[in-house]
């Protein structure tokens, strides 16, 4: 399975505002630095746990339906199918019905019900277009995930200075990973 993000979140899981104030920051001169830090750490958290935070479009591609007609997903949390698509065999993409599949939001699975034209190409012959995340609110998001993201956009903060000869520094600190670990959803 391949992912492409068609849609990224419109807000991130804390504004500069709250960040600057967590960080104890009270010029302006590091605004851009701190909102690309937020972005970064929310990207961090979302590759780690492989769920997206906040509402997203994606696109996922297989090469061909699973045998049980059941898609598990290995991103979530699932909200909704979009649009699907099969690719004939002279590259156009050719539409198929949602109502053609069943959506289990809680198990993250997509089913397809009946059977389904078979893909023109061997690579990347289905496309599912899905919505993922825990919400569009930042308040959606369970909030070990948001001080998860707001610890390491700190830490990265804090330490984003060149490091010393012979010491380092951790990219993602214990306390993170540990925030996550109940978060992670495996890579099978």
């Amino acid at each position: 399975m391949a992912a492409l993000l068609l849609t990224g979140p419109t807000v991130e899981p804390w504004t500069v505002a709250e960040l600057k104030a967590f960080l104890r920051v009270e010029h302006d001169a590091d605004d851009a630095v701190i909102a690309s830090l937020l972005a970064a750490a929310r990207s961090q958290v979302e590759a780690l746990t492989r769920r997206a935070l906040l509402l997203q479009s994606w696109r996922l591609s297989y090469d061909a339906w699973p045998r049980d007609g059941r898609f598990r997903l290995r991103l979530g949390p699932l909200r909704a199918l979009t649009a699907a698509r099969m690719i004939d065999s002279s590259g156009a993409a050719q539409p198929i019905e949602l109502d053609r599949f069943v959506v289990d939001v809680a198990e993250g699975v997509i089913a397809a019900v009946g059977s389904l034209p078979q893909p023109g190409r061997r690579v990347a012959g289905i496309a599912l277009d899905v919505e993922l995340g825990f919400g569009a609110a930042p308040s959606d998001v369970p909030e070990l995930l948001r001080h998860a993201v707001r610890t390491l956009a700190a830490h990265w903060y804090d330490n984003r200075g060149l490091v010393a000869i012979g010491s380092s520094v951790a990219m993602l600190p214990g306390s993170v990973a540990a925030m996550l670990a109940s978060f992670r959803v495996p890579a099978l």
